[in-house]
């Protein structure tokens, strides 16, 4: 699980500097993200869907309704999934070296569908993920609800990491324009709890859920300054 191998998808053409394709700097990023794109051909047209995603071992996971057509279509077929995180925009003194920091990572890949029999314990992986000890205080998953849902994955095989960091680079003979020049951090939070108008249970549990999500978007905040 060192790495992955580049091939004629993964090895970056461009700014090479900026690739990874070690399982730690991909896994890193795949973890720290809640949202994938996935591009697949539906019908004879491309489409990109975003969806919920996560990671287990060498695996990515995604799931959807089993009603759903362009879940249909995707299992089995070839499809590329990326998760990207945009860090920071970079202020340089010119038009053309503005730039961003983030961290992205791409897969190539077959979809393939899970097995009815294994879906209940990955969606628990994918619950747990997000909210540490909830599953079991939740209503047990219904088989009907395990029917209704489609859950897709794809292994870590084919896959490249692109990252950039740091400040602005600009040219030698605009370094004296007067102009400010720097980095503008964007950061993702966690928000206070709303309650459901409806809700009958006690409210101690907001304030838990509130710090296991701050938990998870300050280990994405550490990931990125790695």
């Amino acid at each position: 699980m060192s790495g992955t191998t580049p091939t004629a998808k993964t090895r970056l053409k461009r700014l090479h500097q900026r690739g990874a394709h070690d399982r730690a700097t991909i896994d890193a990023i795949l973890d720290a993200g809640l949202i994938a794109h996935v591009g697949f051909v539906f019908e004879g047209y491309p489409v990109v869907t975003p969806t919920l995603c996560w990671r287990e071992g060498d695996h990515v996971y995604w799931h959807g309704s089993s009603a759903s057509r362009m879940l249909r279509a995707a299992e089995g077929a070839e499809v590329c999934l990326t998760v990207t995180h945009l860090d920071a925009l970079v202020c340089a003194r010119s038009a053309f070296h503005h730039s961003a920091n983030y961290r992205s990572v791409m897969l190539f890949g077959t979809a393939a569908k899970v097995a009815e029999a294994a879906q209940a314990a990955h969606l628990r992986a994918f619950v747990e993920g997000l909210y540490p000890g909830r599953w079991e205080a939740l209503r047990p998953i219904t088989a009907q609800e395990l029917k209704a849902t489609t859950t897709l994955m794809m292994p870590i095989d084919e896959a490249s990491a692109k990252l950039r960091t740091g400040g602005p680079v600009d040219d030698a003979e605009d370094m004296d324009v007067p102009v400010w020049a720097g980095v503008l951090p964007l950061l993702t939070r966690a928000g206070a709890p709303e309650a459901d108008a409806t809700a009958r249970a006690a409210g101690h549990a907001a304030p838990v859920l509130a710090a296991r999500l701050e938990r998870f978007f300050d280990r994405r905040a550490s990931d990125r300054a790695r």
